[in-house]
């Protein structure tokens, strides 16, 4: 029997770092006075620190909860354990959890054992990212077009507050899309983007600058993007703001006369949220202003040439000159056993072009053994058509606005992925910590649901419906030093 004269609850969550990525760790102390405790699962991770006063007393995997309890008051926890379900006398073992179950093994990012009882408590504030350099191979092939390239990915530390960090990417592109060939001929074309970033850290905030300039032989875009992100709550919860400014100069190959610009400007929100010891929600909202030139200078619409349409021709496109968009996104990860995770997340899309969009993603993580990590996801994506959108117009100048571009059309499309990461053994590597190979393959298809196949037969109007499929292959190196 037990005669329980006071019951204190103390429940928390913590995030710990597994290899495959964030793992939450959530604990639940309940104490009775007389060293018996309800039925409850209990995780705890080794304190770093002592609290003055408390005893040095060791607590062992394998001591059974009512034992935890009965010195959870006056310990300094020397060592991870787990205190499973406590099963009070007389009562039937229907789970099979026996005397104890030894803690999984978990590095800890953030612990608090606090309030009341004098707990050890340590809390970690936000990170800087990883000291890493990544090299990528990147490949697109489809629609007509092939893009491939490689980038270099390099972040350092300077002193313990300020990470550095350094992109260098380049695009090959080689185009005969169908927009392409339809009112012009095949081109290649060299795109170079380089990129500098700069975090600083102070306790749990995180404020960030970055820079990229993007060249093309037609197309110079300049970027800087400023933001801040802050851990709250007991590191439970994270809010990140963030702005983006862009000015784009556009020009067009053959008409040196032809000068263009624009300017792009993104103010994002996102607050993450761990609310089980499984669950990480995040949700996220986006706008995004636009405001110049925002159209393709070589892209085209069609009209009939005669009442009856029997023949068409093609006039410049013209879009408005400006742009409001707006994204919502949740996006949620859950952690499964062996170190598995379920991803899904769902973002909807408006602009006042008319264009409404909805994206659903689902992955699966999965590790095997120790040095492998495998991959699985899908996405499918479903817009509507901007409101000036139309595949032929009945004559020219039908309105203020004309747009033909397939990306401007309705349409849906779905991504199937998998990819495999493998650590590599840097035992005999004494300036690198880690390091891995990765692979990821995807597989794409694209079905327009009013932009048509004008190197089809059919009369106009009538051509097929136009869709594709493309694969994207990315293959990287990364070291950890």
């Amino acid at each position: 029997m037990i005669r329980s004269r006071q019951v204190i609850s103390i429940m928390f969550t913590t995030l710990a770092k597994d290899r495959v990525g964030p793992e939450l760790c959530r604990a639940e102390v309940v104490v009775a006075t007389d060293g018996y405790g309800w039925k409850s699962y209990f995780f705890v991770i080794a304190a770093k620190t002592p609290v003055s006063g408390s005893s040095s007393i060791s607590i062992k995997p394998w001591m059974r909860a009512r034992d935890c309890l009965a010195f959870v008051g006056r310990i300094r926890i020397t060592t991870q354990f787990y205190c499973p379900k406590f099963i009070k006398p007389g009562e039937k073992d229907t789970q099979g959890l026996g005397a104890g179950i030894p803690a999984p093994a978990i590095t800890t990012r953030a612990l608090f054992l606090g309030m009341l009882l004098l707990f050890a408590q340590t809390s970690r504030a936000a990170v800087l990212p990883d000291e890493r350099g990544d090299i990528l191979y990147h490949s697109y092939d489809g629609g007509g077009v092939t893009i491939d390239g490689p980038s270099l990915l390099v972040r350092k530390n300077v002193g313990d507050s300020t990470s550095v960090g350094y992109n260098h990417y380049i695009d090959n592109v080689t185009s005969a899309s169908i927009d392409v060939v339809v009112s012009a001929s095949e081109y290649t074309e060299k795109r170079t983007e380089n990129s500098v970033s700069v975090d600083y850290l102070n306790q749990k905030s995180i404020m960030s600058l970055s820079y990229t300039n993007s060249v093309e032989s037609d197309f110079d875009a300049n970027t800087v993007s400023l933001g801040v992100s802050q851990d709250m709550f007991g590191d439970l919860t994270n809010l990140s703001l963030g702005f983006s400014y862009g000015d784009n100069s556009i020009g067009q190959n053959g008409n040196s006369s032809f000068s263009e610009a624009a300017e792009v400007r993104s103010y994002r929100a996102s607050l993450s949220q761990i609310f089980t010891k499984d669950l990480i929600v995040v949700f996220a909202f986006e706008n995004i202003t636009d405001q110049g030139y925002l159209n393709n200078p070589y892209r085209s619409v069609r009209y009939c040439d005669t009442p009856v349409c029997t023949a068409y021709s093609f006039q410049s496109e013209v879009y408005p000159e400006s742009r409001t968009s707006n994204a919502f996104a949740v996006r949620a990860n859950y952690f499964l056993e062996h170190r598995a995770a379920l991803h899904t997340g769902v973002r909807f899309f408006s602009d006042n072009w008319g264009i409404n969009s909805t994206t659903l993603e689902l992955g699966y993580t999965v590790p095997v053994e120790d040095d492998w990590i495998f991959e699985l996801r899908f996405r499918y994506y479903d817009q509507t058509s901007a409101e000036f959108f139309s595949d032929l117009f009945s004559r020219v100048d039908e309105q203020n606005f004309l747009a033909r571009d397939k990306e401007m059309s309705a349409f849906d499309s779905f991504t199937l992925g998998v990819g495999a990461s493998h650590e590599l053994d840097n035992s005999a590597w004494q300036s690198i910590k880690r390091a891995s190979l990765n692979f990821n393959l995807d597989y794409l298809y694209f079905d327009y649901h009013q932009f048509r196949d004008l190197t089809a037969p059919g009369s106009p109007g009538n051509e097929p419906l136009y869709s594709f499929d493309a694969m994207v292959i990315r293959a990287f190196a990364s070291i950890w030093f």
